[in-house]
């Protein structure tokens, strides 16, 4: 592993000493890494294989659903249920125990495209990004798009009608809150680039603005932008050629994580202290201990 710093600013949350250890390997594609603090476990999911998995110090790893209908980003809500998007029926669901719960599967009688990540307010709010990768070979059911964009959603609290906060994202992917959840972040993947939204009081998105560009070029060869978190501090850790990329809350670039796989599909924090940092890559599960913890505030575990 290798710490390609822009700025020495980085080190305030990295180790210069720092040791990415692979936990894990033999997937086709990882993603959606959520901890759960209770059971001191990772879960994560592999789209391309239909599986999603849960990791512990204690008991490795171990199947949890298969068929996982190729699930995908997953986050817990304030009542701390497992809530999980789903590429094959292009729905975002909740699971309580064994009940499976459909909270979004489509906006004015039509089908949505494959929702992608997910995060949730703490008042109890759900907002998803629903790109078309759920509808393409492999990463889902190969199909074609009913809806002619591709959106960023929220569902209400305590449910109502699904709301369209965004339909002018090329693929909308990743999305995170700010500490406090007054802003909202949300990726591009073929943009290359990170938009922020400020967030009313009423859950609703304001003042539209690019927060950064260029992360990549929206190749897929190289990587792009995809899963993306705040941490405590308000720095933005997000996928990116190379591993992880991280910015200050001004946007500048603080550096990149590098990490030995071609693409980085998400990332998450857990452990005891909330500093350990899981990243999902392509064929393989990786863990780093940093020195700073992430945001909690939008995802409970």
């Amino acid at each position: 592993m290798a710490i390609n710093a822009q700025s020495n600013k980085l080190f305030e949350l990295i180790d210069r000493e720092d040791k990415l250890e692979r936990l894990a390997t033999g997937f086709v594609f990882t993603e959606g890494p959520i901890w759960n603090a209770t059971e001191a476990c990772l879960y994560f999911s592999d789209m391309p294989g239909d599986t999603r998995r849960r990791w512990s110090e204690a008991d490795g790893i171990t199947v949890v659903r298969q068929p996982s209908n190729k699930c995908n980003g997953m986050t817990y809500d304030e009542r701390n249920r497992l809530v999980v998007c789903e590429h094959s029926t292009s729905s975002v669901i909740r699971e309580t125990g064994e009940a499976r719960e459909v909270l979004a599967s489509h906006y004015h009688g039509k089908e949505l495209n494959s929702p992608n990540d997910v995060v949730v307010a703490r008042d109890g709010s759900i907002y998803f990004t629903d790109p078309t990768y759920g509808r393409m070979p492999g990463f889902g059911v190969e199909r074609d798009q009913v809806l002619t964009f591709q959106g960023l959603y929220r569902i209400p609290a305590g449910g109502g009608e699904l709301q369209l906060l965004a339909d002018d994202f090329g693929q909308p992917n990743g999305l995170c809150f700010s500490p406090g959840e007054s802003q909202l972040y949300v990726n591009d993947s073929v943009a290359a680039h990170i938009r922020v939204f400020d967030r009313q009081a009423d859950g609703q998105l304001k003042n539209d603005r690019i927060f950064v560009e260029n992360v990549g070029t929206g190749d897929f060869e190289v990587g792009v932008v995809d899963g993306m978190k705040c941490d405590e501090h308000g720095n933005i850790w997000v996928t990116g050629p190379g591993g992880i990329w991280i910015f200050d809350s001004e946007g500048s670039h603080l550096g990149v994580l590098e990490v030995p796989e071609k693409n980085v599909g998400n990332l998450n924090w857990g452990g005891n202290n909330w500093s350990d940092l899981y990243i999902a890559a392509s064929t393989s599960l990786y863990r780093i201990h940093l020195r700073v913890a992430g945001n909690r505030s939008s995802y409970m575990g």
